[in-house]
């Protein structure tokens, strides 16, 4: 049975990387349903989150290829860690002046921000876990959502640095 698998992967910060990275996956028939990437607390290393679904065998496949290209330093699976997940979500959405306020206090409730206040239109910023980010989404949807734009998952392991 499939199921989803958030990967941490070190990897060196040099150019190339990431489409070798995502290329393997690909190419072995995997959709990413995330992907974010940037430098660490090292400037010469950048860590990749990436989330794929695979049943357990094409996933121990997939690690064991990502494990032999040279530039991978480390991989991590993240998905049965009680990792911190994050992701940061704008969501554009009529608000006509009467509805205005009603959607300001929606956003309020999930501790988002409004980033951007148009004549008819409001820019919602939140971030958080997939939980969180569906539940605005799900509440904002009856007001009109025009847009949506998603970082990607990031997550990061609860334990100690090793």
């Amino acid at each position: 049975m499939s199921s989803r698998h958030v990967l941490s992967i070190l990897v060196e910060n040099k150019p190339g990387v990431l489409q070798r990275v995502t290329g393997l996956i690909s190419r072995r028939g995997f959709n990413i349903d995330s992907l974010s990437v940037g430098p660490t607390e090292d400037p010469s290393m950048s860590r990749i989150t990436v989330v794929v679904t695979a049943d357990a065998v094409a996933f121990e496949q997939i690690t064991k290829q990502l494990n032999k290209l040279i530039s991978v330093y480390k991989i991590t699976d993240l998905t049965r860690d009680g990792a911190i997940e994050r992701e940061l979500v704008l969501i554009k959405v009529s608000a006509t002046p009467d509805r205005r306020s009603e959607i300001v206090e929606v956003a309020n409730i999930f501790r988002a921000n409004i980033v951007d206040v148009g004549r008819d239109m409001l820019t919602i910023e939140v971030t958080g876990d997939e939980g969180k980010v569906r539940g605005l989404e799900d509440l904002l949807r009856s007001y009109g959502i025009k847009e949506i734009i998603r970082t990607g998952k990031i997550a990061m392991s609860r334990n100690a640095k090793e």
